[in-house]
């Protein structure tokens, strides 16, 4: 049994490990773990206190897969929802959809039961006006919500040290079941409504038991053009080894054209419980913990370079 999750997994990487340990699913152990990170207003990248769009809000995403038959469910741009990974899993198991979004998110979510919470903590909603108020003219700050070209303000607001973050898990259980879950509060100051690679099967997450699990945080955007996770997973298929399958999906990123390209990193379970991180920031790391492990241990990643450039 093994847990691997993205460095700020580590809040609940032991709670993971205990859900399996207790002889729970690895689709139970990727949710109880997101749900402690989602909880922690310290992450601004999640959940609770995460950073908001363009217009303050606080919009959620979510994604789980289950490596046994394919099934998925995710959520995005859900407002007011603390746990949108637990939301996700409800969408696997009760809908016959994958993704839902918005104000079908929402309801939905209000019908499994789940309550309403503002997630815009002050310190998140003070470092959002700061930001934008530095960037933008006062008549426009001010005016935010009826300005006619909100668009133009997307690329000027952004602070790309603040940009992107996602936590990701990945588990296998006693059974040898694999798991990937994904949860962010998505690209900070991003124009409403925008999704990133999170709840998008395929780009942000993919788990196959014959094969491996992947998730991904990053420039989203990227993940989805280049269909990452899934396509890590179907290098694992063509018989490459981990370590040669990770480097090839983040090398597959240089061939992305366009105006924007930014980090991508990567985790990685193999269907042998073989675990791999890869990023193309240098000295970035990751965390696992396996059966018997009293702590998590956290580990570098794989550096493999991706050209950047921005606008």
């Amino acid at each position: 049994m093994i847990v691997v999750a993205s460095r700020n997994g580590i809040v609940g990487i032991k709670e993971a490990m205990r859900v399996l340990s207790e002889g729970g699913s690895a689709v139970d152990a990727v949710e109880a773990g997101i749900r402690l990170v989602e909880a922690n207003p310290d992450d601004h990248t999640v959940g609770f206190g995460g950073y908001p769009n363009l217009l303050g809000q606080v919009e959620v995403d979510a994604g789980i897969m289950d490596g046994r038959d394919l099934a998925a469910g995710a959520v995005g741009a859900l407002q007011d929802i603390a746990h949108p990974i637990s939301v996700a899993r409800k969408v696997m198991e009760h809908l016959p959809h994958v993704l839902l979004v918005g104000q079908g998110a929402a309801r939905f979510a209000a019908e499994m039961g789940f309550q309403r919470r503002e997630l815009l903590t002050e310190e998140a909603c003070q470092t959002w006006a700061a930001g934008l108020q530095a960037a933008m003219p006062p008549g426009v700050y001010r005016q935010l919500p009826d300005v006619p070209d909100l668009w133009r303000w997307v690329e000027i607001a952004t602070d790309p040290e603040r940009a992107r973050g996602t936590v990701n898990f990945l588990a296998q259980d006693a059974a040898g079941d694999l798991c990937a879950g994904t949860s962010t509060s998505g690209w900070a100051w991003k124009y409403p409504g925008r999704l990133g690679d999170t709840p998008v099967v395929g780009a942000g997450l993919y788990a196959d038991n014959r094969y491996g699990a992947v998730a991904c945080t990053g420039m989203g955007e990227m993940a989805i053009r280049a269909g990452t996770a899934l396509s890590l997973v179907h290098y694992l298929k063509m018989g490459l080894p981990l370590a040669e399958a990770g480097r090839q999906a983040m090398a597959d990123l240089n061939d992305l054209g366009g105006r924007y390209r930014s980090r991508m990193h990567l985790i990685a379970l193999d269907q042998d419980g073989g675990h791999a991180g890869f990023s193309s920031a240098e000295g970035s790391s990751y965390v696992y913990i396996t059966e018997g492990m009293l702590e998590p241990e956290e580990v570098p990643r794989t550096y493999v370079p991706v050209e950047t450039r921005w606008g």
